[in-house]
């Protein structure tokens, strides 16, 4: 069986098509549909239903999904540590969603580095859904994220509540009514609770779904909006930025995935996960 002919049925169930598939891997439709009928003929099962509208998987491909993740993200952990250079023996492939690398995500990435000059480090930065998709298919290990359920071989550590506070270049600026706020999308249920609680507030002219290109809109101009304690604690120390008083301060649980399979060799992944846990101590700016 061929790694690429996987990774290519990966491709296809990830975008819905085999247009978009072949976008995604640069290289011909003809290829992607030639890979995938090799792996159709050596399974001997048609593994996806094709239709105009897109592609949906057969029972066959149903079944065949999992271990193509497997597989594929065995094969991805194999080609790095082959490729190791002298004094590194291990990869970490770390997943964090971009707004919790302020903070939590830069606490595990530099006490890895510092701590651990033996193991091999690899960062991306996703969405919360693509670093679910990736933990699952196996090309990341371990992944930083908002509110998460443990799917397979995975275990969630749930940490500290992020909190979210309405800061201000302005020490006087309102809680309600400021013309210059700026709305930070910090997801499904930080909308609902801040309708809730600024329903007569209007819309805000400007609103960014980044608290960083927030924050550094703010810095360059002027504005309030609500941003991670994390992000904003330099720019506070420093008198750059305000905490509005008397402002309602929401919160967003995020939490530690890790693949159970990478993590068993890790002796230090616990007393990390504790330190990540340790409000006591100042988080990376």
């Amino acid at each position: 069986m061929n790694i690429v002919s996987l990774q290519t049925f990966l491709a296809i169930v990830e975008t819905g098509s085999l247009v978009r598939a072949s976008q995604k891997m640069n290289v011909t439709q003809s290829t992607v549909t030639a890979r995938l009928k090799t792996l159709e003929e050596e399974i001997g099962q048609v593994l996806l239903n094709r239709q105009k509208s897109g592609t949906t998987l057969t029972p066959a491909g149903s079944k065949l999904l999992g271990y193509a993740r497997i597989m594929t993200g065995l094969w991805r952990q194999a080609k790095f540590e082959t490729a190791l250079p002298a004094g590194l023996d291990a990869v970490c492939t770390f997943g964090c969603d971009r707004e919790l690398w302020h903070g939590p995500g830069r606490r595990f990435f530099y006490d890895i580095l510092s701590e651990h000059p033996e193991i091999a480090l690899s960062v991306h930065q996703g969405s919360s859904e693509d670093l679910e998709a990736w933990l699952l298919e196996g090309a990341v290990d371990v992944i930083l994220t908002y509110e998460a359920v443990a799917r397979g071989n995975q275990t969630v550590h749930d940490l500290p509540a992020e909190r979210l506070v309405l800061y201000s270049d302005r020490p006087d600026a309102p809680v309600v009514g400021d013309p210059d706020y700026i709305f930070v999308d910090h997801g499904t249920d930080y909308r609902r609770m801040h309708a809730e609680t600024y329903h007569d507030a209007g819309v805000a002219r400007i609103s960014f779904d980044s608290s960083w290109w927030a924050l550094q809109f703010i810095l360059d101009n002027r504005g309030s909006a609500y941003l991670p304690e994390a992000l904003a604690a330099r720019f506070l120390r420093d008198g750059r930025l305000f905490a509005v008083a008397g402002a309602p301060v929401y919160t967003r649980k995020k939490c530690l995935v890790v693949n159970d399979t990478a993590a068993q060799n890790w002796s230090w992944f616990e007393s990390l996960v504790d330190r990540l846990r340790d409000e006591t101590l100042p988080l990376p700016e």
